[in-house]
C-alpha cells in the first residue's frame, strides 16, 4: 500500500474508533451503584481485581495479558490469569483502549467460566478514566464493556485539558505530606478530572486516580489508598508483578533448546 493510501486508512480507523468511543462514553455512570460504595469501611466489599498488560522487550505485537483478584480487605490473591495474546492494534495515544482492552474482557470472559463466585465487585485499571483528551480512557472502556465498575490509577500525569506536570504542580505534590492525602485536578475546562493521590507514607511520587465507571471520585481515593501497602495498589501492582514474571517465564522456555 503507498504511504497515502496508509495514512489515509489510519485516518479512516481513527476516526471509528473516535466515534465508538463516543458510542460506549454515553453509557458511562460517574456515580456510585453498588451498597458497598457507600459504607464507611466498604462493608459488603470482598473481591478486588486488578489488570495490566505487559510487553516482552522482542516482539511488541504480543503481551501478557493478566487479570488478578485479591480478597478485602486483607489483599491476598485468590485468583490469577496470565496469558499471552497477540495485539491486533498499534498503539496510538488516546487510543490505548482498542490496543488492550478486547484481551482484558476475555479474561474477564474466563473467569465468568471458571468460577463465577470469584468474580471481582471493582477492577483496579493500570491507566486513566474520565482523565483523558475525550474523558474516556482504557478504565472507562473497560469497565462499560465489562458492566464492573472501575477506577483508573495511572503512575504519571496525562497532560489534558490544560493540567501539565510543571513546577505549580510538583510543588502541590510535595505538599502532600501523609498518605491518604490528595488534591483534585481541575482541567481548564473547570471539570475536576481527577485526583492525585499520595498513597503511602513512603511514597515520594502521587499516582493519579480518575473514575472509570460506576463510582464516585471520592469512593475511588479512599478504596485505593486502603489497597496501597506500597505506591502502587495491590490489584495492579500484582497484575503488574505476575505478568511480567510470566513474560519471563514464557520468553525462557521459547529459547530453551528442543530435544
Amino acid at each position: 500500500m503507498r504511504a497515502g493510501a496508509m495514512e489515509e486508512a489510519d485516518h479512516t480507523v481513527l476516526l471509528a474508533w473516535e466515534s465508538e468511543q463516543e458510542i460506549l462514553k454515553e453509557r458511562l455512570i460517574t456515580c456510585n451503584m453498588e451498597a458497598w460504595q457507600n459504607s464507611p469501611h466498604f462493608t459488603g466489599l470482598e473481591r478486588i481485581g486488578g489488570v495490566d498488560l505487559s510487553y516482552p522487550k522482542e516482539d511488541a505485537t504480543c503481551a501478557c495479558a493478566s487479570l488478578i483478584v485479591l480478597s478485602y480487605p486483607d489483599l491476598e490473591v485468590i485468583y490469577e490469569d496470565c496469558q499471552m495474546v497477540t495485539l491486533d492494534a498499534p498503539y496510538v495515544a488516546g487510543y490505548l483502549a482498542f490496543r488492550e482492552v478486547p484481551s482484558l474482557v476475555e479474561a474477564v470472559k474466563r473467569l465468568q467460566e471458571r468460577d463465577s463466585s470469584l468474580m471481582p465487585q471493582v477492577l483496579f485499571v493500570d491507566g486513566n478514566g474520565v482523565l483523558h483528551h475525550r474523558g474516556f480512557g482504557v478504565a472507562c472502556h473497560l469497565g462499560i464493556l465489562t458492566g464492573l465498575p472501575t477506577i483508573g490509577v495511572a503512575k504519571n500525569l496525562l497532560q489534558v485539558d490544560g493540567l501539565e506536570n510543571n513546577e505549580s504542580h510538583r510543588g502541590q505534590a510535595k505538599e502532600l505530606q501523609n498518605g491518604g492525602d490528595f488534591f483534585y485536578l481541575k482541567g481548564s475546562s473547570g471539570n475536576v478530572l481527577g485526583a492525585a493521590l499520595k498513597s503511602c507514607q513512603k511514597s515520594l511520587k502521587p499516582i493519579y486516580i480518575s473514575v472509570g465507571h460506576k463510582i464516585r471520585l471520592e469512593t475511588a481515593i479512599t478504596l485505593v489508598h486502603s489497597c496501597c501497602k506500597y505506591r502502587v495498589p495491590e490489584p495492579t501492582r500484582q497484575a503488574d508483578i505476575r505478568s511480567r514474571e510470566f513474560c519471563v517465564k514464557t520468553t525462557n522456555e521459547k529459547q530453551k533448546p528442543q530435544d
